[in-house]
C-alpha cells in the first residue's frame, strides 16, 4: 500500500478527471459518499445529533456532500459553514448549492458566539480543512478546534484532522483537532504514522475513492505501509529437497555476564525462524546457559565474562550482532577489529550499535546492506539530534544513502528505511515494548537472510512477523503478561497466516 503525498493525491485527482472522464464534482461526490456510507452503516439511522463542520475548500464539499446525505436519510444533522475566507472552490459552491436545495440550510460560523451547543452523546463530522493546508488555522477557526477538543465527544475526521499537515511537522498543537477516527481518502497519510502526531490521532481506514490506479503506480511513491498483501509477495515456500545445508547458517554473535538472555534470544529467534543452521559465539559464562537454553544453536566462546576476541571458527552465511554485548574496553576494541575484517551479511543491534556510535569511522566498513536496527534514542547517537520525526526521517535516508545500508526504526510503527524509500510496518502493539522483545527481532532479520531473503525484504517481512505475533496473541495475554519469550510461542500462527495465503 503506498503511502501518497498531498502533491501526490492532487495529481492522482486530476489525472482521474481527465483520464476516467469524471468531473472533479463526481469525484467529491464518490469520495463523500463513501464517508456517509461508513456513518449509516455504524448509526443505523440512530436518533443521535450530528455537526458537521466544513470550511470553505473541497474538505468543506466533502462535508456538505455528507450531510445532505444525512439528510435524506433522516438523521439528525445540523451543518456548519466555518467562514474563515470569503474564497469558495468551485466543488464547495456546487455542493453547498445542492443541499439548500434540499432546504438544509448550513449556518454560518463567523465568530466564537456563533459556536453550538454540543452534548457529549453528539457526533463531529470535521470537514474543515483537508490535506492541502499549508499554514496553521488562525483566529475563531482556531478557537472552535480547541472547542471541539474540550468536549471530547466523538469525532469523525474526512481525510485529515483540521490543522494536522500531511507532509510536515505540527507547529501549533493548539490549532489541531483530535480525531476519534479518521477516513482518509485513497491512501495512508504519513502524518498518521509518526509518534509526534499521537495526540491528534487516534485509528484511521483507508477508503478507496476510484483513484487512477495505473496513475499512481507511474508516480513511483517511496513511502509504503506494509500489509499482508505486501508480504505474501516476499514469501519464499519452502521447497520438498532444502536440508539444513539449504537454508543458511546464522552466526549471532553477543551476550556478557548478567545479560546472556539478550543472545539467547536472538539465536533462538534465528533458528525459530528458519535457518538450517545457528550459532553463537558468547563469552564462556554463558556456555551453559545457552546450551541449555536452546540445545538446537552450536556454541563458540570467547574469554570469560565479555567478548574479546571474536575468533570464531563458524563459517557463517550471515552474522547478528550485538545482544547483551555490552561496551567494555576489550570488547570494544575486538569488535572494532571485526568490523573492519569482516565482508559477510551483517545486522547490527543494541551495543553493537552503540559502539559504532562511539566510532562512527567503522561505518565506513560496513558491508553493503547491513541491517542496522536502533531504537530511537540508539538512531540519535548515530545519526545525531532531530527537531521533529519527519526531519528524523530525512535524516536517516540521508544516512542509509551515505554508508549504503538499511535502518530499522523500531517504535509503534516501525519503519525501515534505505535511501528515498520508506516501509512503515502496519503490525504489532504495546505488548512489544518489554525487554528482550528487539532481541527476538534481530534473530528473526538475520534467520531470513540467513535463508537467501535480501537485506531489505528480510527486514520487512521480519519486523511484519515480529508484529503479528503481538497482534495474534493480545485476546490471550492482554499486554502486561505478554514478554520477549511469547514471541516464540506465537510466530508460528503468524508465519502461518502468511505462507497459507499463498
Amino acid at each position: 500500500m503506498y503511502v501518497l503525498s498531498s502533491k501526490q493525491i492532487q495529481k492522482a485527482d486530476k489525472a482521474t478527471i481527465k483520464n476516467v472522464g469524471i468531473t472533479s464534482v463526481d469525484l467529491m461526490e464518490n469520495a463523500a459518499t463513501s464517508c456517509f456510507q461508513w456513518l449509516h452503516n455504524r448509526l443505523q439511522r440512530d436518533n443521535i445529533q450530528i455537526h458537521v463542520f466544513c470550511g470553505i475548500g473541497n474538505n468543506g464539499g466533502d462535508g456538505l456532500v455528507i450531510a445532505r446525505y444525512l439528510h435524506l436519510h433522516n438523521y439528525r444533522v445540523n451543518c456548519y459553514i466555518v467562514n474563515f475566507s470569503d474564497k469558495r472552490t468551485e466543488e464547495f459552491l456546487v455542493n453547498y448549492q445542492r443541499l439548500k436545495e434540499i432546504r438544509q440550510m448550513p449556518i454560518d460560523l463567523k465568530s466564537e458566539k456563533d459556536f453550538p451547543e454540543i452534548n457529549a452523546s453528539d457526533m463531529v463530522v470535521d470537514a474543515i480543512f483537508g490535506i492541502g493546508l499549508t499554514r496553521n488555522p488562525e483566529g475563531f477557526t482556531k478557537k472552535l478546534i480547541q472547542y471541539l477538543n474540550k468536549k471530547k465527544v466523538f469525532t469523525v475526521a474526512i481525510d485529515i484532522p483540521s490543522g494536522l499537515f500531511c507532509d510536515k511537522s505540527v507547529t501549533d498543537a493548539n490549532a489541531v483537532l483530535k480525531a476519534s477516527h479518521i477516513l482518509t481518502f485513497q491512501s495512508t497519510k504519513t502524518a498518521f504514522l509518526l509518534p509526534e502526531n499521537n495526540d491528534f490521532v487516534n485509528t484511521w481506514e483507508v477508503l478507496d475513492i476510484g483513484l487512477d490506479q495505473n496513475y499512481i503506480r507511474s508516480l513511483k511513491p517511496k513511502t509504503h505501509f506494509i500489509t499482508k498483501t505486501e508480504i505474501i509477495g516476499l514469501y519464499k515456500p519452502r521447497n520438498k529437497w532444502d536440508h539444513k545445508g539449504t537454508n543458511g547458517h546464522s552466526l549471532i554473535i553477543g551476550g556478557s555476564f548478567g545479560k546472556m538472555g539478550a543472545v539467547t534470544l536472538a539465536s533462538k529467534a534465528a533458528l525459530k525462524i528458519g535457518s538450517g543452521l545457528v550459532s553463537a559465539y558468547i563469552p564462556k559464562c554463558g556456555y551453559s546457559i545457552l546450551q541449555i537454553s536452546v540445545p538446537e544453536v552450536m556454541v563458540e566462546v570467547d574469554t570469560d565474562s565479555v567478548l574479546s576476541y571474536f575468533n570464531f571458527k563458524t563459517n557463517p552465511t550471515v552474522i547478528g550482532i550485538g545482544p547483551g554485548m555490552g561496551t567494555a574496553e576489550k570488547t570494544a576494541q575486538g569488535f572494532e577489529n571485526f568490523i573492519k575484517e569482516n565482508k559477510l551479511p551483517l545486522v547490527i543491534d543494541a551495543d553493537g550499535l552503540n559502539l559504532l556510535s562511539k566510532n562512527q569511522l567503522l561505518l565506513n566498513f560496513l558491508p553493503k546492506n547491513t541491517v542496522l536496527t536502533p531504537h530511537p534514542k540508539e538512531l540519535e547517537r548515530l545519526i545525531g539530534t532531530w527537531e521533529n520525526d519527519y526531519e528524523k526521517l530525512k535524516k536517516t535516508g540521508e544516512f542509509t544513502k551515505k554508508y549504503s545500508i538499511i535502518m530499522v526504526i523500531k517504535g509503534p510503527y516501525t519503519v525501515i528505511i534505505q535511501n528515498d524509500y520508506m516501509y512503515f510496518n502496519s503490525t504489532g502493539n504495546p505488548a512489544l515494548a518489554t525487554g528482550g522483545s528487539g532481541d527476538v527481532l534481530t534473530g528473526i532479520i538475520t534467520g531470513l537472510i540467513a535463508q537467501g531473503y535480501d537485506p531489505l525484504n528480510a527486514a520487512i517481512f521480519g519486523v511484519y512477523l515480529h508484529g503479528k505475533t503481538a497482534d495474534i496473541a493480545l485476546p490471550k495475554t492482554g499486554y502486561e503478561t505478554f514478554t520477549a519469550s511469547t514471541i516464540f510461542e506465537y510466530l508460528a500462527d503468524a508465519i502461518l497466516e502468511v505462507s497459507n495465503n499463498i
